[in-house]
Formats: C-alpha cells, sequence, structure tokens
C-alpha cells in the first residue's frame, strides 16, 4: 500500500530536492498509485496526501507551498484525454518534468543574483540555503567576495555554509547572531534563502532573518532574499504568530521549581541565619531545551525586502503579490 510520507522522505534523501519540491514529486507519486476513477476522487486523495503529510512534519510550511502548487496545477489542467486512465498518465508526466525542470532553477537564480555583486562586494548571510551557496559559489568564480555567515542557531547550520565556502577558497568569517549589528556597518548587503515567500511579499525563512532585515534596513543596507517560485506560498501572516509552524510549545515560561518541605518543621533558633537557596537544587538548561522552546523560522515583513530572486525574476515584493495572483487566477 502506498504510503506518501515515506515517499516524501525517501525523496528527501536527495539533498539536491527542496521540501516544496519533494512534496510535489510525492503527490506526484499518489497519482500513479492512486484508484481514482474521477477528478473529483483524485483531488480529494491529493488533499488527503497533503493533509497526511502536513500531520507527520514539524515545519508545514514547505509541504503546503508545493501541495497547494500541484493541486492547484491539477485542478487547472486543460486536457482532451480519451479517457481518465490517459489523464492521470499525463498528469503524471507532467510532474514529472516539473520536477526536473524545478532542479535547474537554484542555477536561473544564481546567474541573477551575480549581476547584482559587484566586484570586492561583502556580503552578510544567513544560515544554510542551497541557492544562496550556489550563488555565492558563482560570484566568487567571477568576482571578489567576502562572507560573514551568522552561526544561525538554534540548529547552527551557518557554520554548514562557512565550511562549504572556506573549502572553495571564499573569504569567510562566522559571526555570533548576537554580533550582526556589530558587523553590519561593514556589509554591503544581506543575502538570504527562504523556506516560503508569502503572498504579501514577506519572507519565512530560518530565525533571526527578521531582525537581521531590521538591521539591514536601520543601517540603510540592501535585503536581497533568493526563492525558488516553487517557494511561493499563498499563506499571508500578519505577525509571527499567524505561522503554521508556531505552536503553544515555543516560547513557553517553565514552571518554578519549589523546594521540598521537610517531614518535621522546627520553629529556628534566634542564631540561625537562613539561606533560601541552600535547599534548591540548581536547574541545568540543556541546549536541547533552549531549541525545543524556540521557533526554527520566522517571517519578516515585505517592507524590509529590497528584491526577491527568483527563477522567474527579479521581483520587489508587490511584485510577488501580482504573481502569486496570477499563478493561482488560472
Amino acid at each position: 500500500m502506498f504510503d506518501i510520507y515515506t515517499s516524501f522522505t525517501r525523496i528527501l534523501e536527495n539533498e539536491e530536492i527542496a521540501i516544496p519540491l519533494a512534496a510535489i514529486i510525492a503527490l506526484t507519486d499518489l497519482i500513479e498509485s492512486s484508484n481514482a476513477g474521477t477528478m473529483f476522487e483524485l483531488v480529494n486523495a491529493l488533499h488527503e496526501g497533503e493533509k497526511s503529510l502536513k500531520s507527520q512534519v514539524s515545519n508545514p510550511i514547505g509541504v503546503s507551498a508545493g501541495c497547494e502548487l500541484f493541486i492547484e496545477f491539477v485542478t487547472l489542467f486543460p486536457h482532451d484525454s480519451a479517457n481518465f486512465t490517459d489523464l492521470k498518465r499525463e498528469l503524471i508526466r507532467q510532474g514529472r518534468k516539473y520536477a526536473e525542470e524545478a532542479l535547474t532553477y537554484r542555477s536561473k537564480i544564481a546567474e541573477l543574483a551575480v549581476g547584482f555583486i559587484k566586484d570586492g562586494s561583502v556580503i552578510l548571510t544567513h544560515s544554510y540555503s542551497r541557492v544562496v551557496m550556489q550563488t555565492l559559489l558563482l560570484a566568487h568564480q567571477r568576482k571578489r567576495i567576502s562572507v560573514f555567515v551568522t552561526e544561525a542557531r538554534p540548529r547552527g547550520l551557518g557554520l554548514k555554509t562557512a565550511e562549504a565556502l572556506i573549502a572553495a577558497g571564499v573569504p569567510c568569517s562566522v559571526i555570533l547572531d548576537s554580533s550582526v549589528a556589530y558587523v553590519m556597518d561593514k556589509v554591503d548587503f544581506v543575502l538570504v534563502g527562504s523556506e516560503a515567500v508569502v503572498e504579501s511579499g514577506g519572507l519565512v525563512n530560518a530565525v533571526g532573518s527578521n531582525q537581521i532585515a531590521i538591521i539591514a534596513r536601520a543601517a540603510n543596507k540592501p535585503f536581497y532574499a533568493l526563492a525558488e517560485s516553487y517557494k511561493f506560498h499563498r499563506l499571508f501572516p500578519l505577525s509571527q504568530y499567524d505561522l503554521p509552524s508556531h505552536n503553544s510549545k515555543i516560547l513557553s515560561f517553565s514552571r518554578p521549581v519549589r523546594p521540598a518541605r521537610s517531614a518535621s518543621v522546627s520553629r529556628p533558633s534566634s542564631t540561625t541565619t537562613e539561606h533560601p537557596s541552600s535547599s534548591t537544587t540548581p536547574t541545568k538548561i540543556t541546549q536541547e531545551q533552549i531549541s525545543e522552546n524556540n521557533p526554527h523560522v520566522d517571517y519578516t515583513r515585505p517592507d524590509l525586502i529590497s528584491l526577491v530572486f527568483s527563477d522567474v525574476g527579479s521581483l520587489t515584493p508587490e511584485g510577488v503579490s501580482q504573481y502569486l495572483v496570477g499563478m493561482f487566477a488560472g
């Protein structure tokens, strides 16, 4: 029996495939294994597949972006097939073709973005992004660049970026997340990837991106985002807490630990000095606890973003909104 989550995780073993694209390929696999005999049944099966995937991942944003794009494509797909079996076969072919083409999007974005990078640029990037890495490595081949990379806690993926850049010969320095304001005056612009670009033109990315954008705006430095078009998402958050990834465990307060009372209580003598802390065992906080209590992504408002570089062109945040309207208008 076909299990969409198993298919999804298997697809993600290929490190070149992003979560939204993996969701699209998994839905294509679902069509191939589906017994649906009508378009109504097939679309229902796809929605059930989407629901199953979203319930089994910690951050459903990327899955939602890929699934809504593919389901909309299936719903609006023009066809003159003689029977439904032929239609399903054509949908599978188109899904596979799109996935193959989508793997070229990063190189298109890199070529576009490199044109905006001047020789001698000092760039600040955050966390790890495949499309950012491809852009920086291409820029290094053609121009002189230097890169500051944040640690990007809690996942620490900035170290992965720095190691890859240093191995390629790019001058690189890892900075603390808390030192972004300190280093901003040395930076020409900020370049980040994305988990999703939402309907307002805002950005969902590794936590810390929002505060970097705020600091960049205060320092009058451009803040550029790179995003494949399959990450464009019909989501309209008004704040951090509107993101689907937010839950009650994030930023929750710990319960105070009360010292245990002894079985017998005696009145202290007038010469005894009490030390309340001596009866309390010190609380140890681990990095795992901090990670579990904090978000892994945040939302950056569109007014803080200078441009979004995508495979469909360089877009202002308003341009992203217009593109999304057109994409889902049929």
